[in-house]
Order: C-alpha cells, then sequence, then structure tokens
C-alpha cells in the first residue's frame, strides 16, 4: 500500500443465514435479503450446496446477469435457446439475460465426491442493455488467471474472474462494468492491497477463515458479507488474514442510477415493463418464444 493509497472500510456486516432454495438445495443469502436489499448494481448473492438430485430446475430470467462460479463440484445448466454445458470447478458462467430467457442449472453429485458447492451473483443491467439477446461468456478454470500479489508460489493467489487485479486482467467483459474476484491465502498475517474504480459499490464475502479489512483492528468471520465505503478519494482495499485458511470473495461494479422494479428473476426499471414481462412471458414473445414448448433434459421436466 503506498502512500497515495488510501483504503475503504466496512460499512455494513451481514451474516448469510443457510435456508432452503430451488429443489433440494440450500444456500447462504445475503444480498437480496430484507437486512442486504439495496446494494446497486447487485441483486443477490447466494452461497449454494445441493445434495443428489437437486438443484435449479427450469425458470426464467429477463433484465438481468447471473454469474454461476463453482467452488467444488461441478454444475450442468442449459437453456431455451439452445445452450448447455458444464461450469467445473473454478469455473465460471457469466450470463446475460438480456430480454428474456429460460433456463436450468442442476449441480452434478457423484458417489464419493463433496457435495457441489458454489455461488450465483445477480447483477442488474443498465436500461440501455436490458432488452439485449441472451449470452454467455464461460471460462474453465484453467482459463480463468491467476494473480500473484507477492510474486508466484506466494501466500497469496487471486482468480480474476472478471476486472484487474495485480496487473492481470480476466478476458470476461461484462455489460456495464464488474470486477470479480476469488482471494486465497495460505498464511496469517498477510497484506495485500486491492485497487478498485473510484465509487464504485464493493463488497466482500468470507468464505473460509477470519480476514482484517482496511483500518479494522478485529476480523471479520466466516459467512459474513462485507460492505465497502465508496468515497471518491479511496482507491481501493486494504487486506490482511487473520488466519492461515483465509478465502473470499471480492467485488465491485458501477452503481446504476436508475429506477428498479424487481419481481423475481424479472428486474425492470417500471412497474408496466415487469407487467410487459409477465404478458410476454405468457404469450411466449419478445425473448420467450420458446418459454412454454421447452424443456430442460437435465431437470427431467415431464
Amino acid at each position: 500500500m503506498s502512500a497515495t493509497s488510501a483504503t475503504r472500510s466496512v460499512t455494513n456486516k451481514v451474516f448469510a443465514i443457510e435456508t432452503p432454495e430451488g429443489d433440494g438445495a440450500l444456500v447462504r443469502r445475503s444480498i437480496g435479503t430484507s437486512s442486504l436489499r439495496n446494494l446497486t448494481p447487485f441483486l443477490m448473492l447466494d452461497h449454494f450446496h445441493v445434495a443428489a438430485g437437486a438443484g435449479f430446475p427450469d425458470h426464467p430470467h429477463r433484465g438481468q446477469c447471473t454469474v454461476t462460479y463453482m467452488l467444488e463440484g461441478s454444475s450442468n445448466h442449459e437453456d431455451s435457446a439452445g445452450h448447455k454445458g458444464t461450469i467445473e470447478t473454478g469455473g465460471v458462467q457469466w450470463m446475460v439475460a438480456g430480454r428474456g430467457i429460460v433456463h436450468a442449472e442442476m449441480p452434478v453429485s457423484a458417489p464419493g465426491q463433496p457435495e457441489p458447492r458454489g455461488l450465483q451473483l445477480w447483477v442488474n443491467l443498465p436500461k440501455k442493455y436490458k432488452m439485449v439477446a441472451p449470452s454467455y461468456q464461460e471460462l474453465g478454470p484453467a482459463q480463468i488467471p491467476t494473480a500473484y500479489p507477492h510474486g508466484a508460489g506466494g501466500p497469496v493467489r487471486v482468480k480474476v474472474i472478471s476486472g484487474t487485479s495485480h496487473g492481470v486482467e480476466s478476458p470476461v467483459r461484462p455489460l456495464g462494468g464488474c470486477w470479480y474476484f476469488h482471494y486465497t491465502f495460505e498464511r496469517e498475517q498477510v497484506d495485500v492491497f486491492q485497487d478498485l474504480p473510484a465509487g464504485w459499490t464493493a463488497f466482500i464475502y468470507i468464505l473460509k477463515g477470519k480476514l482484517i479489512v482496511g483500518g479494522d483492528a478485529v476480523p471479520h468471520d466466516s459467512f459474513n458479507t462485507l460492505v465497502l465505503s465508496a468515497n471518491a478519494s479511496e482507491t481501493g482495499v486494504r487486506l490482511r488474514s487473520a488466519s492461515s485458511d483465509a478465502e473470499f470473495m471480492l467485488a465491485a461494479a458501477e452503481p446504476i442510477d436508475e429506477p428498479i422494479v424487481q419481481y423475481g428473476p424479472f428486474v425492470m426499471n417500471t412497474q408496466e415493463e415487469i407487467m410487459q414481462t409477465f404478458r410476454d412471458y405468457r404469450e411466449g414473445r419478445n425473448g420467450f418464444e420458446a418459454a412454454h414448448g421447452w424443456k430442460s433434459e437435465i431437470a427431467n421436466v415431464n
């Protein structure tokens, strides 16, 4: 951290309580709950794990992005536009739902293997992108670049899912701008300074261990989401491991200063646009042409 660097600080802290979701899945949700509803442009953060045969069967989206990152195991996906594939451990799928898509996400369970675990982050789209054609950016674990702030083989590793960390840039190009990192520490009391664009909304979700942020004296524990300050003078955030197994996600994105009306997986700017989305979905048009004639194979929908 240089003399000209100013660190962000923690302004809010929310513990993610584990609750049932989907078909047999358990999720720890923080963003998107009553405790953390408005964190533009982030809409939801789920830390999920699923039992054998469980998952997230056919469901629609409009007006947002879904970012699925697998921590353990793998997950199959399939959608009404004809895309299908598998997200492997350490891989990511960045889906722009745009004007509309129906898809299924079914994690893969195998005998003797740990239950699939991962994160799904929902990111709002600016009005100008809400009705674009759906698209995907998918990276396998070997395609996600890694930064080593203390040099290769050092005690800190950063998987650069999107954005730039310590001179390493991801090939993912999110609409609207979003940085997303997976940090892993292998030693206690190691310092890192992560640059962040001034004024962007940012948060940390702690997966494991203990972490000290900014000028805090007391470490933060696992499963807490930490909202960071966003002053124009703050150039990034100071991070220090308070345990030898500290592991966390760090996300930052440009705020969207527009009205938002959300009904589940439909995210628009006005109530009328939400009502139009329901009409489009019901009548199979404007992006939902295949909504009623399509059923995924992976969810075994009858």
